[in-house]
């Protein structure tokens, strides 16, 4: 009888783990939904991802641009390539843009750094409505690296002597604040001016003019417009890429 009983009890226990595994057992079909759903999710375009794998886009025919090359080598780079109209694209919809041959430093330095892919991945990280937004830095990795490989510490020599001042849609390089009495360009970043005359005082003179918008001067106005923190860094990363148009 107490065998009866052992088999009994053993029974009940082999049923009640059946029952535990089934309601545990993962359902397959439940579990490949969940990844679809998930792949549908993720945005068409993943910048950051993109960045790593072309991370290595200089050119290695081409050497690093210095401080004592610079002058010689855009000189040379633009000579070869006298493109002067580029479209830069964002979420918001794209941009074209028009290179003055006057500036032919900061015009050769503008092709230069949208062949080499310098661009891709890296946003519009600074906006004030009325005033300017500001594009060609990021806090990816992939654009310290770029810099690097392009040249991370040569600065451009000013070009004011064209007399241009700064009007709605103009475009000039962001300048070197550290002591800079030349008033040289930082090669990697450029702002699209939307603000009023009375805004211009102190840019007037001290940042090189070098383009100006041609198209989508409403995705420029939409931009200035996006909510940002209290530095004027974008709350969503605007995302930007350039490519020549002729």
């Amino acid at each position: 009888m107490k065998n009866y009983w052992r088999i009994y009890v053993l029974l009940f226990f082999l049923i009640l783990a059946c029952e535990d595994n089934k309601k545990t057992a993962p359902d397959k079909t439940n579990t490949t939904n969940k990844t679809i759903q998930l792949k549908d999710s993720i945005p068409e375009v993943q910048p950051e991802i993109i960045v790593r794998d072309k991370e290595g886009i200089a050119d290695p025919s081409y050497e690093k641009i210095t401080n004592k090359n610079v002058v010689e080598f855009l000189t040379e780079y633009g000579k070869e390539n006298p493109e002067t109209r580029v479209r830069v694209t964002t979420a918001h919809g794209d941009i074209e843009i028009e290179l003055y041959e006057d500036t032919p430093l900061h015009r050769a330095n503008f092709i230069y750094l949208v062949k080499q892919k310098y661009f891709f991945g890296t946003f519009f990280h600074r906006v004030v409505p009325n005033f300017i937004i500001q594009a060609g830095n990021s806090d990816n990795r992939g654009t310290t690296k770029k810099r690097a490989q392009i040249g991370k510490d040569y600065l451009l020599p000013a070009e004011l002597d064209n007399g241009r001042i700064h009007q709605y849609g103009t475009i000039s390089g962001a300048k070197e604040y550290r002591e800079n009495p030349d008033k040289r360009t930082a090669p990697f970043e450029f702002f699209i001016f939307l603000g009023p005359k009375a805004a211009t005082g102190h840019l007037n003179g001290n940042y090189t003019i070098f383009g100006r918008v041609t198209k989508g001067m409403d995705v420029v106005e939409k931009i200035a417009n996006l909510p940002k923190d209290e530095g004027d860094w974008p709350l969503e990363n605007i995302y930007i890429d350039a490519e020549i148009i002729q």
